[in-house]
């Protein structure tokens, strides 16, 4: 049995209804498997947690920063991908509480999991939103998701790292980086890409990818990493 008083420690949250606090933790693979299981799905929930998180995160930084809707824009989308909100949820120790299937269970560090926990942390938020109500929810997304943005805008993370590691080239350099094809490898519907990234002549790093795209962004962060930027 999952002791989901745990994680209300963890979230400093006490639900009323505790079987919504369950439900978000409930991945329809699951239910394919225990058809009698007494709770729904999640993304009922998912659905209402991802509308009340960008309204509340949108009215955070309209109130508290002055800066052009461009800006904004960035900066919500950082703090509202899949990426971010699956991290936040790990921290936080979804994995001991989700319900997920047995074949889900064991796909611990797959690209799978990372959506699965960030939809589990959307869910989180509209269940305490039916639960608790608005200012519970504020709260809760200002101390657990809001309180990166400071780290956000001072490394730049708002930017893809593609645009981070060439406005810092042509800073400190004046060279615009380039990219080339190291190596295609896979069928049509399965390749895998190795693509080098370089300023001049210098092979900075290189990354991997189902797409050249995701090999250049791959390759671009481990550049920013090599660099120390």
């Amino acid at each position: 049995m999952k002791d989901f008083s745990k994680l209300e420690e963890k979230i400093k949250i006490k639900f009323k209804n505790q079987n919504l606090l369950k439900q978000a933790m409930v991945h329809r693979s699951y239910l394919n498997e225990h058809p009698d299981f007494s709770l729904d799905q999640n993304e009922r929930l998912e659905f209402l947690g991802d509308a009340v998180l960008e309204l509340i995160v949108t009215e955070y930084l309209y109130n508290n920063y002055p800066n052009p809707e461009g800006e904004l824009t960035n900066w919500r989308a950082s703090l509202v991908n899949s990426k971010m909100l699956a991290t936040i949820a790990q921290n936080l120790g979804f994995n001991d509480y989700l319900y997920l299937s047995r074949g889900e269970s064991k796909d611990a560090n797959s690209k799978a999991r990372q959506y699965i926990m960030a939809n589990a942390m959307e869910a989180l938020i509209g269940a305490i939103y039916l639960d608790l109500g608005w200012e519970e929810t504020k709260r809760f997304i200002k101390e657990n998701i809001l309180n990166h943005l400071p780290y956000i805008i001072e490394h730049k993370l708002y930017m893809d790292p593609k645009s981070r590691f060439q406005e810092a080239s042509q800073d400190k350099y004046g060279i615009t980086p380039s990219y080339k094809v190291l190596s295609e490898t896979g069928p049509d519907h399965a390749k895998n890409f190795v693509v080098g990234v370089y300023l001049a002549d210098e092979q900075v790093a290189t990354g991997e990818g189902t797409s050249k795209q995701e090999a250049q962004v791959n390759a671009a962060q481990k550049a920013l990493e090599v660099k120390g930027w």
